[in-house]
């Protein structure tokens, strides 16, 4: 198991001193900055002490000095690199007569009390022997028999993977997916009915470390991350759990070292959930935004919580039509833009699209076939 390091880099910081309470208070807020190596401290030394010697101008301060250990985070180290070899991506490697059986590692509720609904981060290891690319979905078949149909297996439920190749222990060894119970509540009685609950995810929410599980594939080529223009744009739209392979393709571009991918270009996730207590690994994507601001941009759209222009609910097509001119300009430049989610997301995204197309004095049908055509265009929704 490969962790990140921290490179300690010394730097001296200068700044003036009184009992002026006109420094600003958020003078040690912001990036993580280690003194000595023993006590870590947040920090926006730059911006706040520029503020602060803006403030000073024509006074008379003491300056002190003094030499700190700027902590900076270097990526991981992964392996086995033979995982790059490869020029197309694998594919059903294992079908639904002869599933592989592969090992639960754990499964971590991560979503506060308030959500509505639980999401669990579950980790698969595969031992090596299913590998598959970012974007790639497996296939899960949950043990029992199909009430459906007698004697059988239950049908293969298809979930994206939430990790890259290397698995969130960078080793190739283990596959991350990001799961939501699925119950049904009797609308008559509000009561939930166990009889019709979600089968497979349910299952997988209540593994526990150790239990055995049933893959198939690695299925999918839609949504493979393109990696031929390091500095190429992606807009990554998401409803719920529809996150999962952005957060594969983003820790391939900022927390893996990978020797053959440099990403260099701009990551733009957007994401809709239904308030601050349902966002997805939210601390991995703030923290590449305090990393990477030249390269990841993040915007969340909470439905429970936020308004849109109109006043109504903001959903990801309100974020979405916020930002359109500069979405529409970057895709005239090659951007790729995904989709995945909920198939009841497309309409609204859809219609918000042509609606922004005609003001600007585009035919949406035309554009929509050019983006296909350019391969530009990415969509797995269910």
């Amino acid at each position: 198991m490969a962790h990140s390091a921290l490179s300690q880099v010394p730097v001296t910081v200068c700044f003036s001193y009184s009992s002026d309470t006109s420094l600003p208070k958020t003078v040690f807020k912001g990036n993580n900055v280690s003194f000595n190596g023993k006590k870590s401290w947040i920090s926006r030394l730059s911006s706040d002490f520029k503020t602060a010697n803006s403030r000073s101008k024509g006074k008379s301060r003491p300056v002190i000095c003094m030499s700190v250990e700027q902590a900076s985070k270097e990526k991981a180290a992964i392996s086995p690199l033979s995982l790059e070899d490869a020029k197309e991506p694998p594919l059903h490697l294992y079908k639904n007569k002869e599933p592989y059986t592969a090992t639960i590692v754990s499964v971590e509720r991560i979503v506060g009390p308030t959500a509505p609904g639980e999401t669990c981060h579950v980790v698969i290891d595969h031992g090596g022997n299913v590998p598959y690319w970012e974007g790639q979905s497996y296939g899960i078949i949950p043990p029992g028999e199909n009430l459906k149909k007698p004697g059988s297996s239950h049908n293969v439920r298809l979930y994206s993977i939430a990790s890259t190749r290397y698995g969130d222990f960078f080793d190739g060894k283990t596959a991350s997916l990001c799961v939501r119970r699925a119950v049904y509540y009797d609308p008559e009685t509000g009561k939930e009915d166990a009889s019709k609950k979600g089968v497979c995810s349910n299952f997988l929410c209540d593994s526990k470390p150790g239990g055995k599980v049933q893959i198939t594939g690695p299925s999918g080529k839609i949504m493979l991350l393109p990696e031929e223009n390091p500095n190429g744009t992606h807009i990554m739209i998401a409803t719920g759990t529809g996150v999962a392979p952005y957060r594969g393709y983003l820790r391939r571009m900022f927390t893996e070292n990978i020797p053959t991918f440099k990403f260099n270009g701009l990551a733009w996730l957007f994401l809709g959930v239904a308030n601050k207590d349902s966002l997805l690994y939210d601390e991995e994507f703030s923290e590449y935004l305090r990393n990477y601001p030249d390269n990841f941009r993040f915007d969340r759209a909470l439905s429970r919580e936020q308004r849109n222009r109109n006043g109504g609910k903001m959903y990801v097509q309100d974020r979405i039509e916020e930002y359109s001119d500069e979405i529409f300009e970057l895709l005239d430049s090659g951007a790729h833009i995904y989709f995945c989610g909920l198939k009841g997301m497309m309409p609204g995204i859809q219609d918000t699209l042509k609606r922004v197309s005609e003001t600007r004095g585009e035919k949406w049908d035309e554009k929509l076939t050019q983006l296909k055509k350019n391969k530009q265009w990415h969509v797995e929704v269910y």
